[in-house]
């Protein structure tokens, strides 16, 4: 279970840091010359990746201060936290960092479904070759 943080959270500072980031035990977030931060989202459960959001430091510090998931919408230009309108919150178990720092991934517990279009995850279709051309398949 994620544990609860002040909402005054730091992050360190890449800079700063000793050795390669690959091996330090600082959390150094590489946030992209857009100041966001890929987070990939899985059920806790099983796995299941359940969307693709993006996070800035606000949302990221949020999100560790009050264990639910908080995002930064990029069409609306503004914090928003999973669930605040629909009810399907994401309760945040576990937030884990690829080699780089540049990536997270959060390990929630999906209350309702993950996708605005009402599926249980954003990842509903497959791609497949269709002749010379290709094609989406729903596979839920």
């Amino acid at each position: 279970m994620l544990a609860i943080m002040p909402d005054k959270q730091k992050f360190a500072d890449r800079e700063a840091l000793t050795g390669p980031i690959e091996e330090t035990q600082s959390f150094a977030p590489k946030f992209g010359a857009d100041g966001l931060l890929p987070a990939a989202v899985t059920d806790v459960q099983n796995g299941q990746l359940l969307m693709l959001a993006y996070m800035n430091a606000d949302a990221l510090a949020k999100t560790i201060a009050t264990g639910e998931a908080w995002y930064w919408s990029r069409s609306r230009g503004a914090l928003w936290r999973k669930g605040a309108t629909s009810g399907n919150t994401q309760r945040v178990v576990e937030i884990r960092t690829d080699c780089d720092q540049d990536t997270i991934e959060l390990a929630v517990e999906q209350t309702g479904p993950a996708c605005h279009t009402e599926r249980r995850s954003c990842f509903y279709r497959v791609v497949e070759p269709d002749g010379d051309a290709v094609k989406l398949v729903i596979k839920e």
